[in-house]
């Protein structure tokens, strides 16, 4: 550094304050950098930043200069609230007056107020006036003027303010006098404001400064982290030529302030274009050793409590992650030296007992470690590092402990390291079980499921689902998640797995999803040699006292396909087993009630002895006139086909379930989908590791085409994963596919939806205006009318950048089944959209028949030289040509039990999203297009709701009733229309709501 330490050269406090003094002067600009271990003081404000909290190179700090000439008496002196508005407006009021007085303010006057009014800002008080002196104080000669007038900026001025030109203009003056501390105030202010404007102004020269030969390294610090800002705001903005190579030999430089903010730098640049700078993985390694291998006395301006250049370490080491090991054996060789010697260095006793010491010593080595893991290459290392991370296991420090827990999940995915992982399942497990933190906990947890292998798998098993009777509840769902997938991947007694699964239900049953329970009925149903057993494991699970509806449903189906394989024990015989399983009839919901239903018909099947008494209970006032109509159908239906069915078409129609089709596990999807990618074994490998005779997930059905009423629309029932969105675009290729991106500028091409884009347009489902899109370039809103089966929809386009949107181009997509059922009319928009411009486009619409999907809105345009394209679902979905019709309760339930057709119900029993609020509720009903009928339903708690739907060629009755369980924090909601494909949209679309 420039400026030498002060104190004890050797010992751990001048060491301390040199090299923290040195280094935050650097890390002055770009407060969006990241700096491990070192973070700056909140600051008040974020456009405030670091300005206030750290001073440049060689000059007073600035905050101090603030506190100096802030007026005393503004500063805490005041007796009350009211008593300090007071003398700020007074003050405000003296500076104002100054200001526009006649006399001409000398700069230090002119820098005291704008200093006053920065301070009154800085206490929570708005400012409107003083900007442009505080812009003439730019144009000063004198460092503590001009200082003052960038601080001003830096914090109070608008990147939209007309003053930005004359700022710009100051700071181009600033930059080109090569006085260097004037340039390092100059280069602050942009990274601190950071807008488009300035990145436009200033990204082509900051590049320059960095490169040129004769700026100075305060400077090429300061115009490295600057470039780092703009690039992360603008990265269109700044230009890729020749200072990118130049950039990669600043690592070269003998400045270590300069190498560590160009490393940031390089960093950013090298994750958007690795090729371009390949070449710095050589320069890294190189400088990398020279620091790892210097004594803490080398570098003393930048030794951390005996700790050599440890930001610079773990910024290059990060670098060094953006490349795949080394090609050249000379430089891959001295990186693997460098990584075991910092292996070596954590084994040594520590120099310093104070935190700071091996915080930064952990900092270096976790960092090591993760180049080591994504290297993936060297065994020895590998297993050095499980080693070490195992040490840290048992660490008091409970951050360690998660960081260690936290790499050794990925290391455990290493065919190099899985053995040494493995080694720790004792010290995981004692962990899972003792640990106080849940977030250590959870990653105790990650890490069983990665080591668990057929070795460990009924060891690891256990211990879950030891942990999962306290565990915390929200990670219980995921916990059953992957016993449910470790048990079943590692099963090699499948009478384990049955025993697993059902003590898994048995724990937690509100956690165990629709697809565990499915998947243990389609391995039962696909082995022969476990069905036995599973036909008795859950027989003398169900004499439980309480049983959960899970265990019910799972006993009600095995029973019914397999009962016969225990009735000949006198304790399980034909009779006790309809008792056991009607005993548990009243205590369960519609779906589960059905499935029962189903069951007591396969026993007339498979023990007629018992069918008189099975009759009996089809036969009862509360089967056949049932309120559901599902339970009442397949009453009357079952009891007529075990009246008339003759002993053979008995045997045909309710003859054992076939083996299921061989399809992926829905279970392992959902975990997936939960934890996201990356987070969970490979799917490749379990694919791998999936036994040959395990076939895949399929819906268990009974002898009905649906068991239950209304299946969950969460479930994945086959493992395929959710429907694709149908339109006329081509389905989305890989993103390895070479010619997407080479003709990704093609107007053929349509982007996948973007982000976010079906939970926009599930908001819009009960209202018709807002923001239906929004990211860095272009807000989309949209305002909505609609009457009978026509509509018209206003969409507002809105350039959020101050660059032109070129060959705008937004185009609504349909399928071919959406064509014939909306007519759609789009008038077309101007191919340019100005910055910060508005356009509108109006779209027509005619419903013609009901229809299920939603179009498409296509949005494609070039911005900056960049080819942008986007989609989005539009919200025109068929509740909108709702229209609310009145009705008596007489009316009401009179309508109500003509559609008692089973094809007009749909019913859909589902966990509430969002609060249960009454009021919230009544206005997404009304906005969904139903009247809300009060004083219709006897218990009024119950929401009840009735409209028709307009279509050109017909109308469609719609009756709604919503019954919210507020204890168990559940709705149950049932839709009546004349026509089933449409109760079945409008259910989808208002349970989406609650």
């Amino acid at each position: 550094m420039a400026t030498r330490s002060g104190g004890r050269r050797g010992g751990e406090g001048g060491q301390h304050k040199a090299f923290a003094r040195g280094f935050v002067r650097f890390g002055w600009v770009g407060w969006g950098v990241s700096l491990p271990l070192h973070r700056p003081c909140h600051p008040l404000r974020p456009s405030l930043s670091v300005a206030v909290a750290t001073p440049a190179e060689g000059v007073p700090g600035v905050g101090a200069a603030v506190v100096r000439d802030a007026p005393e008496r503004c500063r805490g002196a005041g007796k009350s609230k009211e008593a300090e508005i007071k003398r700020i407006n007074k003050e405000l009021a003296n500076i104002r007056s100054k200001f526009k007085g006649d006399k001409a303010l000398d700069g230090y006057s002119k820098k005291k107020y704008v200093c006053k009014l920065l301070f009154i800002f800085l206490l929570g008080h708005d400012i409107d006036f003083g900007h442009m002196e505080a812009v003439n104080l730019l144009s000063s000669n004198r460092y503590t003027e001009k200082q003052i007038g960038y601080l001003f900026i830096s914090v109070l001025v608008n990147s939209n303010s007309e003053l930005i030109r004359l700022i710009n203009n100051a700071i181009k003056n600033d930059l080109a006098s090569r006085n260097p501390t004037f340039m390092g105030l100059a280069l602050h202010c942009i990274a601190n404001v950071g807008s488009r404007e300035m990145a436009e102004a200033f990204a082509g020269e900051i590049p320059k400064i960095l490169v040129a030969g004769d700026t100075m390294d305060s400077v090429k610090q300061s115009a490295a982290l600057c470039l780092l800002r703009l690039y992360r705001t603008s990265p269109d903005l700044v230009p890729m030529g020749d200072w990118t190579s130049r950039v990669v030999h600043l690592l070269n430089d003998q400045h270590l302030g300069v190498v560590t903010a160009a490393t940031s730098l390089i960093t950013t640049l090298a994750q958007k274009n690795p090729e371009e700078f390949k070449t710095s993985v050589s320069l890294a390694v190189s400088r990398l050793s020279r620091i790892v291998t210097s004594a803490s006395t080398d570098l003393q301006d930048y030794t951390y409590y005996f700790v050599p250049a440890p930001w610079l370490s773990v910024k290059l080491l990060r670098l060094l992650q953006c490349y795949p090991p080394p090609e050249d054996p000379a430089v891959r060789g001295r990186l693997t030296e460098c990584l075991e010697t910092i292996l070596n260095k954590a084994q040594e006793p520590p120099k310093s007992k104070k935190v700071q010491h091996s915080n930064a010593k952990n900092a270096v080595l976790f960092e090591a470690i993760s180049l080591i893991i994504h290297h993936d290459s060297e065994p020895n290392l590998l297993v050095r590092a499980c080693n070490q991370l195992g040490q840290f296991l048992q660490h008091r420090e409970t951050n360690l402990r998660y960081l260690a827990l936290e790499s050794m999940c990925t290391l455990a995915s290493s065919e190099f390291s899985h053995e040494a992982v493995k080694t720790h399942i004792e010290t995981v497990i004692n962990a899972l079980k003792t640990e106080r933190d849940v977030s250590v906990r959870q990653r105790a947890v990650d890490l069983l499921y990665a080591m668990c292998d057929r070795s460990n798998a009924q060891q690891i098993v256990a211990e879950m689902l030891n942990y999962l009777e306290t565990a915390d509840y929200s990670i219980r769902e995921e916990i059953v998640l992957k016993v449910a997938i470790l048990a079943e991947k590692y099963a090699v007694d499948y009478t384990w797995y049955v025993d697993t699964i059902l003590n898994l239900i048995r724990i937690a049953g509100d956690y165990v999803s629709e697809e565990v329970w499915y998947r243990v009925i389609q391995i039962v149903i696909n082995r022969d040699d476990v069905q036995g057993y599973a036909a008795k494991t859950v027989f003398e699970a169900l004499q439980a006292p309480a049983c959960h509806e899970n265990l019910v449903k799972v006993g009600g189906y095995i029973l019914g396909e397999f009962g016969n394989l225990i009735a000949g024990d006198p304790r399980s015989s034909p009779l006790i087993q309809f008792n056991l399983l009607h005993s548990k009839f009243h205590l369960c919901s519609v779906p589960t009630r059905a499935l029962l239903l189903s069951t007591y018909i396969k026993f007339v099947n498979l023990f007629p002895e018992i069918k008189t008494t099975i009759q009996d209970v089809l036969r009862s006032d509360s089967q056949l006139k049932n309120a559901d109509v599902e339970l009442q159908q397949r009453a009357v239906e079952y009891l007529r086909l075990s009246t008339i069915a003759s002993t053979d078409i008995l045997a045909t129609v309710l003859e054992e379930m076939p083996p299921f089709p061989e399809r992926e596990s829905s279970i392992l999807a959902k975990l997936k989908k939960k934890k996201g990618p990356g987070t969970v074994t490979d799917l490749e490998e379990i694919k791998k590791e999936r036994s040959s005779d395990m076939n895949g997930s399929a819906e268990p059905a009974s002898v009905n085409a649906s068991v239950v009423s209304t299946p969950s629309p969460s479930a994945d029932l086959l493992g395929l994963g959710a429907a694709p969105v149908t339109n006329s675009a081509p389905p989305p290729s890989s993103s390895g596919s070479l010619l997407v991106d080479v003709f990704s500028d093609s107007a053929s091409a349509v982007a996948p939806l973007a982000p976010g884009s079906d939970d926009n347009f599930a908001r819009f489902v009960c209202k018709n205006n807002g923001v239906l899109f929004e990211n860095q370039l272009l807000q989309i809103g949209l305002k909505s009318e609609f009457r009978q089966n026509l509509g018209r929809m206003f969409i507002f386009y809105g350039n959020k950048t101050s660059t032109q949107f070129l060959n705008f181009t937004p185009t609504v997509i349909c399928s071919d089944d959406l064509q014939s059922s909306l007519n759609l009319q789009t008038k077309p928009v101007d191919p340019t959209v100005d910055g910060g411009a508005q356009v509108q486009q109006v779209v027509n619409i005619e419903c013609v028949s009901d229809f299920m999907e939603a179009p498409i809105l296509n949005i494609q345009f070039r911005y900056g030289g960049t080819f942008q394209n986007l989609s989005v679902k539009l919200p025109i979905t068929l509740n909108k040509f709702f229209q609310p019709t009145e009705m008596s309760s007489q009316d009401f339930f009179q309508r109500w039990k003509q559609l008692s057709n089973p094809k007009q119900e749909v019913q859909n029993i589902f966990k509430a999203k969002h609060p249960m609020d009454a009021e919230i509720t009544k206005a997404k009903i009304i906005g969904f297009g139903s009247a809300l009928l009060e004083e219709v339903d006897p218990n009024p708690a119950n929401f009840v709701g009735a409209g028709i739907i307009h279509t050109k060629t017909t109308q469609i009755g719609c009756l709604l009733r919503l019954e919210p369980n507020l204890q168990a924090q559940m709705y149950r909601l049932t839709l009546r229309t004349s026509k089933e494909a449409v109760s079945q949209r409008l259910c989808e679309l208002l349970s989406e709501q609650f």
